[in-house]
């Protein structure tokens, strides 16, 4: 990926400007990636992330906090998200009874099935996106983008 040729200019760009640049576009890339690959499933990125992170759970439900915590894009409408789920099928909410201002979300039998489906796309998706890349060379750049 040549990010002077992709914004189209001709001058060499800072170096540190360079590399923003190019972080964001590789961003936008595994993005773009990932959410066609989500698209035949009607799930969107987050949703994918709230159904792993409730699988994760291993058959003990989440509040909301623990969900947002765990998130690897934070937002504000987590309650939207897991509605859209709960309207899928994907998963289930209710009060809890000890704290009744606590809710407690869980995923369906519905959601781990879609969530296995959707699982062997994304594994897919990863291999094409980093088929140029060695295992070396993706350990040298986890190391690099830890210092983050």
């Amino acid at each position: 990926m040549n990010v002077e040729q992709i914004i189209k200019t001709e001058r060499k760009l800072p170096l540190k400007t360079r590399t923003m640049i190019h972080l964001a576009l590789v961003s936008n890339k595994i993005n773009e990636e990932f959410t066609a690959a989500l698209k035949p499933y009607g799930v969107s990125r987050q949703q994918f992330n709230v159904l792993r992170i409730l699988r994760g759970q291993k058959g003990k439900p989440a509040n909301l906090s623990t969900i947002n915590e765990r998130m690897v894009t934070k937002m504000s409408n987590t309650t939207r998200l897991v509605d859209k789920l709960i309207t899928k099928g994907y998963v289930e909410r209710w009060v809890c009874e000890a704290n009744r201002r606590k809710v407690e979300i869980l995923i369906t039998e519905k959601g781990k099935t879609i969530l296995e489906k959707i699982d062997t796309v994304m594994e897919d998706t990863e291999s094409v996106l980093l088929k140029n890349f060695s295992q070396k060379e993706l350990e040298e750049l986890n190391t690099l983008l830890d210092k983050f």
